[in-house]
């Protein structure tokens, strides 16, 4: 996908592939989505240096009820090189791609 400038943080819309064995495992002990410590990007290994924040997009259930669901976690994240970058997991895989496509970069400041 094509790069575009929205003000500070350039939007980027990648799929990102988690180095395997980086995964923070004490978020996944509180059931949430273990964020890759190292991924590769663009054919560059990038590692996550700090947590800079969190949060999540809430979605209704898509079999009608009235409960709201986790559909994606977000985490800001200042890597070791520097750059500030904002990562996502689906929840779900999107229609149509592989289960294993749920990472995703979607800002990069890069220093």
């Amino acid at each position: 996908m094509k790069s575009q400038e929205t003000g500070r943080d350039r939007f980027v819309g990648d799929p990102i592939k988690p180095v395997p064995g980086t995964a923070d495992a004490t978020m996944m002990a509180r059931g949430l989505p273990g964020l890759p410590r190292k991924f590769v990007w663009r054919g560059r290994q990038v590692e996550v240096a700090e947590v800079l924040g969190t949060r999540r997009t809430l979605g209704p259930c898509r079999h009608g009820s009235g409960e709201k669901y986790v559909r994606r976690h977000w985490f800001t994240v200042r890597t070791t090189d520097g750059a500030t970058m904002t990562l996502y997991c689906d929840r779900q895989a999107r229609r149509g791609q592989s289960a294993k496509a749920r990472w995703w970069l979607f800002t990069a400041d890069e220093a």
